[in-house]
């Protein structure tokens, strides 16, 4: 039986540069780095973002970018700092793409390796509510 996440692995090509990125816009607590032991694959970090494990491994990036994303609730009223903080870390924000009322704020931004990431306001009953009418 699934109880859950384990976590979620981020390949990334500079670790203290994904580190900047994790802990100014997530607010990121960095639990472990490994320093130049590979117990895994390579060099890598572990994070804490609002309780789920978060990990950034050294490694080549992604060479191309997508909608695969991962998305994580923020409160409307943290919104626009958040916002704030994406801009500050030059992390590349894409552009808005349509909504209907009542899906919720999102704002979509990549890393410096490509992966794609999504803050967003609404849930997922807020979402099917809206959908249904």
């Amino acid at each position: 039986m699934i109880s859950g996440i384990s976590h979620m692995t981020f390949i990334v090509a500079d670790l203290e540069r994904a580190s900047m990125f994790f802990t100014k816009i997530f607010d990121a607590k960095e639990v472990y780095s490994s320093g130049d032991n590979t117990f895994s694959l390579s060099r890598e970090k572990f994070f804490l973002i609002a309780g789920i494990w978060v990990c950034i491994m050294e490694g080549q990036p992604l060479a191309e970018r997508s909608y695969n994303h991962v998305a994580f609730k923020v409160d409307e009223s943290d919104f626009d700092d958040f916002v704030s903080r994406i801009k500050e870390t030059g992390a590349e924000i894409k552009p808005e793409r349509p909504r209907v009322d009542g899906e919720g704020r999102s704002i979509y931004f990549y890393d410096f390796d490509n992966h794609l990431f999504e803050l967003h306001t609404g849930t997922l009953e807020q979402r099917l509510e809206r959908y249904s009418k």
